[in-house]
């Protein structure tokens, strides 16, 4: 971000419209004290509107809430993420778990209320805001510590049937790949099933649900399972980990895996539908 005008420029060669914009800061939990994260997560929102006004609207960002007062001071947050909405923001940035608590605690129930109220969805991107959790693993890789906390809390929230509760609510799993979906939606339809209760062949459709997937995914076992509306490519640009790959939109356009019109919904409708962004041409 030293520079936005080259960073457009090389969107361009890389066939990118629009870019949806994730924080690396906040990966790991930082502050815990209320009023300190709301002040850095002010600052932080503040960053990328700029960038969103530099950017003429190609840089679209996702909003980091200040959840120690969602209890307390709801309506701070709700101001924030209003705020946020109006100056560039197309989703509120969450991690597998927060607060100390699995995202399937009554807790953030006010938060998801606000989610559909502003129609900016929840995207739980590969991270983790428990100090606890975090700190255990702290010597192991980020899978432990960011993607399982990820692939943990869509399980959760699909268990407690949160998504019926908030049924505008658009939800989104980035940067932990597609490899576990089948895994996740087949250990909860035997769960449902020993209950004796019902689980949607169409699992992540029913629950407008949505998630990231990478070249390296197995992707037609995948959409067996996830359906080609559901699924949407990520580059994880800027980073230099098992999730970047900067020729993702170009190495999916030639994947003969998979029909043309599961690879253009993949690359464009998909991103589209879930962060409600608007032109044929806006992909993440």
């Amino acid at each position: 971000m030293l520079s936005v005008k080259a960073r457009l420029a090389h969107m361009d060669k890389l066939g990118i419209e629009t870019q949806v914009l994730y924080p690396t800061l906040f990966l790991r939990p930082v502050v815990q004290e209320a009023e300190c994260e709301r002040a850095l997560c002010k600052s932080y929102n503040r960053w990328m509107a700029d960038l969103w006004h530099q950017g003429k609207g190609r840089l679209r960002w996702v909003a980091k809430p200040p959840l120690h007062l969602l209890e307390k001071v709801p309506a701070a947050v709700r101001d924030e993420l209003n705020w946020a909405k109006n100056n560039g923001a197309c989703g509120i940035f969450m991690r597998g778990l927060e607060c100390e608590r699995s995202l399937g605690a009554p807790y953030f129930y006010p938060l998801w209320e606000m989610s559909g109220e502003l129609d900016l969805p929840v995207c739980i991107h590969s991270a983790n805001g428990s100090f606890v959790h975090h700190d255990f693993f702290n010597d192991d890789t980020t899978f432990t510590k960011f993607k399982l906390a990820v692939v943990g809390a869509c399980h959760t929230l699909l268990e407690k049937e949160i998504p019926k509760k908030f049924p505008t609510v658009r939800w989104g799993f980035v940067e932990v790949s597609a490899q576990w979906v089948p895994y996740v939606l087949n250990d909860l339809a035997d769960r449902f099933r020993r209950k004796g209760r019902s689980f949607p062949a169409d699992a992540l459709a029913a629950n407008n649900m949505w998630v990231a997937c990478e070249n390296t995914d197995d992707l037609p076992y995948v959409l067996s399972y996830a359906g080609e509306d559901c699924l949407m490519i990520g580059t994880d640009y800027g980073h230099h980990d098992p999730s970047t790959e900067l020729n993702a939109i170009r190495l999916l356009r030639n994947d003969r895996r998979i029909a043309p019109e599961a690879i253009q919904k993949i690359l464009e409708i998909n991103p589209r539908n879930f962060y409600g962004l608007s032109g044929p041409g806006d992909q993440t």
